[in-house]
């Protein structure tokens, strides 16, 4: 009996038919929902793309990438932005760009989902993404104003109208009696619209990409024409002992290629060197200056040897370098404007030196002026400055962390108050002083490695820029410590190589390192985080000799 009645079943023809039209069902509403994923996606890329085409006539730190990845920097707390420099380096503003990116994806799907049900809500949703572009274009540092927010707003009304007509094309047709027939919308035209947004979407940001790389052209062939004049005062020759040799030692000069690069700009400013201008004003400034770049180029120009470190180097950490600089003098620049510093009855305490892109930096005005040679970078190692270091002109002062001195793409100068302002780092925890503490670091051998037995070169090298290092000790597991060889000395303002050759013996071992500098002063086995002035604490290294 049961058997039968399963045949009669399967042999129903009514229930076959609702069957398969229960298939077919399912299977329309899979497609009309990945279609309408599509058409989120497509909006998405719709909105970005007519931004980056309307940012060619704004600026390219107006596409919505750009200015919500820039606005996510400045609100990220101090310790993430930590985290993200350790943990992927210099990749961190590539990171943050794919991620923004990646999101930016989902919320489409969602939205393009939500309109297949909710049309007019969906198109609405893609206008309120527009207005967090719009509202973080004008929010950042170095916004011109309203201006900044057109592309974000045209993209996203370009985005809302493209999502509103592709999901229209998967609405069901509805029969005379209301109802909704499952197979009535229209397959057709939604290829024939998705397939043109797609193309004309494309067309627009290739079109804004030339566009926006048309003025980053003219600022390339600016630096190409700079031919650096010889330095008045060039820099001593670095002494033939300077750099041992010794196989994994970091090289005394850092190539310009290999030089850290640690600030927050998601794209790299392409200044042209025939319109760059530069300000100094502020307090006790009897008359403003303004310089354009072939100024600086006439003045009597310096040269010497400096290395720079970033404050958020962790100890034993690759941000710090090298390099031979040319530029002017700040201090002469400063004079010329009538600045005198504090301990001479100067009413300024602080410089604020601002960048092209909006970032701020503050450094005392008394470093400046008590005869080191901060400057106005114009060359590094035999060039112009490159692109990612600061063209045309960017600012160094020895013997500070980069955030309080060494502002790249710098456009102006003001002076004032530690009391009436906080530059950028500092209204995020860090430091409003902060000169660079002595470090050491062991290049070789490296964490884990495996030398053999016998007599192995330690090295590496040491720095507290304008006071000179005097000493460098190394430590075996908990044996004495034992002084390593110096390499000679450039300046006070460069770091120093050392070696040691060690007895090792088979084993696991802890390699660690201290320096003294040249006021006599060691460096701490205190350890500390980079926030709020620079991390301390010795350098070790683990090995394991055969």
């Amino acid at each position: 009996m049961g058997s039968r009645s399963r045949t009669e079943v399967r042999s129903n023809p009514a229930a076959s038919r609702f069957r398969m039209r229960t298939v077919r069902i399912n299977r329309t509403a899979l497609t009309r929902n990945t279609l309408a994923a599509l058409s989120g996606l497509l909006a998405g890329f719709a909105a970005l793309t007519v931004a980056e085409l309307v940012s060619a006539a704004v600026r390219p730190q107006a596409s919505p990438v750009t200015a919500v990845g820039g606005a996510a920097i400045d609100r990220t707390p101090t310790g993430v932005k930590d985290w993200a420099i350790r943990t992927f380096g210099e990749n961190d503003k590539i990171v943050l760009q794919l991620g923004i990116v990646a999101t930016l994806a989902l919320l489409a799907v969602a939205v393009g989902l939500l309109a297949l049900r909710h049309r007019r809500t969906g198109s609405a949703a893609v206008l309120v993404f527009g207005a967090v572009g719009t509202a973080a274009a004008v929010s950042r540092p170095d916004s011109t104003g309203f201006t900044d927010g057109l592309p974000s707003l045209v993209g996203a009304v370009a985005g809302a109208i493209l999502l509103y007509v592709l999901v229209g094309r998967l609405t069901r047709a509805r029969t005379a009696a209301g109802q909704e027939e499952e197979s009535g919308w229209d397959r057709r035209g939604f290829l024939i619209a998705a397939t043109a947004a797609a193309a004309a979407s494309t067309a627009a940001g290739a079109v804004g990409r030339a566009l926006n790389g048309r003025s980053a052209q003219d600022a390339v062939a600016s630096r190409d024409a700079v031919r650096l004049p010889a330095p008045a005062s060039p820099a001593k020759p670095v002494p033939a002992g300077a750099q041992p040799r010794v196989r994994g030692i970091s090289p005394f000069t850092t190539p310009n290629d290999d030089f850290y690069r640690v600030d927050t700009a998601l794209v790299i400013p392409k200044v042209d060197a025939n319109t760059w201008r530069l300000r100094i004003h502020g307090k006790g400034v009897r008359r403003d200056l303004e310089f354009g770049y072939q100024d600086l180029l006439n003045r009597p120009l310096i040269q010497r040897e400096i290395t720079l470190c970033c404050v958020s180097n962790e100890v034993g950490g690759p941000y710090i370098g090298h390099a031979r600089w040319i530029g002017v003098r700040l201090a002469d620049l400063l004079k010329e404007a009538g600045v005198k510093p504090p301990s001479r009855g100067g009413e300024a305490d602080q410089i604020i030196a601002r960048s092209v892109d909006g970032m701020t930096l503050g450094t005392p005005v008394e470093d400046v002026m008590d005869g080191r040679d901060a400057m106005l970078a114009v060359g590094m190692n035999g060039e112009p400055l490159p692109f990612v270091h600061g063209f045309p002109v960017r600012m160094l002062v020895p013997g500070l962390y980069g955030y309080v001195s060494a502002c790249k793409w710098i456009e102006d100068i003001e002076l004032t108050t530690f009391d009436s302002y906080d530059a950028y780092w500092v209204k995020r925890d860090w430091a409003r002083e902060a000169p660079i503490k002595t470090q050491s670091r062991i290049d070789t051998p490296k964490p884990f490695g495996r030398p053999e037995a016998g007599t192995v070169m330690v090295a590496g090298v040491a720095w507290a820029q304008h006071r000179g290092i005097e000493k460098v000790e190394i430590r075996v597991d908990d044996g004495p410590w034992r002084p390593a060889q110096l390499a000679d000395q450039a300046t006070v303002d460069t770091w120093r190589q050392w070696t040691y050759p060690w007895k090792a013996t088979p084993g696991s071992h802890t390699l660690t390192v201290r320096a003294t500098d040249g006021t006599g002063e060691t460096q701490t086995e205190k350890r500390t985080k980079t926030v709020p002035d620079g991390a301390s604490g010795w350098h070790s290294v683990v090995v394991s000799v055969d």
